[in-house]
């Protein structure tokens, strides 16, 4: 078998959110907002949090990882890498990813986390097709995974409306059939516009101290108006690079999968693309943003709903802080 064999399958995928569910109601008694505002604005209804549940990053993971194994047929065991794009992880160093590691049993997979923010797992999913590709791994675990509301100040009704908690992910493995698996990718950044979303405190540029933890800098800082020009721009232009890439036209997906931040940003993300509204899935009403989680709890739902069949093509997209964003093709 030669290099230009291999190709990348997803074999399993598997997501999870946590039991506590803020609705728009709530929040409308801890902000001076209404579900009519969240609602025209974002698309959001509800969203999953951990709340007091004790929950951490890893431990999101490690449901939606078990979910994908078994949904792949593989044991924790076979893994020989896991990949997790968050900007949450459970504390600055280890990484998640050696948490979940640990919780799975996975004592033959190295591990490592990913910061690209809302384009994390299709950051982790390129990463693993590469490693596929190479012939350096045969069993990937890929996941995005957030617990956003760990940095989201609740006392900004601007951010604090659209975030959620949860995780998903994709076992990716080793194949010799060309036409299925990741088919193509692309990854960007641009550094220029670092300021437009980031947190500010906690990084060795701003540590936190006793002066700033409460001053709101360690909370998510967003240009909500700057970033909607700029994502779906970035979004429509990724999609068409993957799509050359794979030597694809568009009219051959069947289901667009973008990141769920805003409803406005999925819509204007549609019309410029020029594709069909009913072959975008959007699941942000019942989710919120979840950032790197979005896409594969957004492929575990479609598959639930039928929306992604055996043989389907699906193009998923994602932008976020950075500036990055990406998109890969995926056949069933």
């Amino acid at each position: 078998m030669t290099m230009t064999q291999l190709s990348a399958r997803i074999a399993g995928i598997g997501s999870y959110v946590p039991a506590t569910v803020l609705t728009n109601d709530d929040l409308e008694k801890i902000v001076d907002t209404s579900d009519e505002w969240i609602v025209t604005r974002t698309g959001i209804r509800e969203r999953h949090v951990v709340g007091d549940s004790g929950e951490a990053t890893s431990d999101m993971c490690t449901n939606a990882a078990r979910m994908a194994l078994a949904d792949a047929g593989m044991s924790a065991e076979e893994l020989d890498l896991i990949i997790i794009g968050t900007v949450t992880p459970d504390m600055k160093t280890p990484s998640a990813a050696i948490f979940v590691q640990e919780k799975l049993g996975a004592v033959n997979a190295a591990a490592m986390d990913v910061n690209a923010a809302c384009v994390g797992f299709l950051y982790s999913l390129a990463t693993a097709r590469a490693f596929i590709l190479s012939g350096m791994y045969r069993n990937i675990l890929a996941l995005g995974s957030e617990t956003l509301t760990s940095i989201t100040n609740y006392q900004d009704r601007t951010t604090c409306v659209l975030f959620g908690d949860g995780a998903g992910g994709a076992i990716v493995t080793r194949s010799e059939q060309p036409d299925i698996g990741i088919l193509s990718t692309h990854l960007a950044a641009a550094g220029q516009h670092h300021a437009l979303l980031y947190v500010g405190v906690g990084g060795s540029r701003q540590a936190v101290t006793l002066d700033n933890i409460n001053n709101g800098a360690r909370y998510l800082q967003m240009n909500g108006s700057e970033i909607f020009k700029l994502a779906v721009k970035s979004m429509a232009d990724a999609s068409h690079k993957v799509l050359e890439k794979a030597n694809i036209k568009l009219e051959e997906v069947d289901l667009l999968v973008p990141h769920q931040a805003n409803i406005r940003i999925i819509n204007s993300l549609g019309k410029r693309l020029k594709f069909p509204e009913e072959k975008v899935f959007v699941n942000i009403d019942r989710y919120g943003n979840t950032s790197s989680a979005s896409i594969p709890i957004a492929l575990t739902d479609a598959r639930a709903q039928g929306k992604l069949k055996p043989g389907d093509l699906a193009l998923l997209v994602s932008f976020g802080g950075g500036l990055v964003w990406g998109a890969a093709l995926i056949r069933c």
